[in-house]
């Protein structure tokens, strides 16, 4: 499904963190370009 795609990985400091979130993207045959972890108050 994400072979080849090129993706953003966006977590929140609450949440799931955007590495974690990366390391399954690129598991599943993506690109990740960039990972973020934001706070959304």
């Amino acid at each position: 499904m994400f072979e080849g795609k090129y993706v953003v990985a966006l977590g929140e400091r609450d949440g799931v963190p955007g590495p974690a979130i990366e390391e399954i993207l690129t598991a599943a045959g993506a690109n990740v370009i960039s990972t973020v972890t934001e706070c959304f108050v």
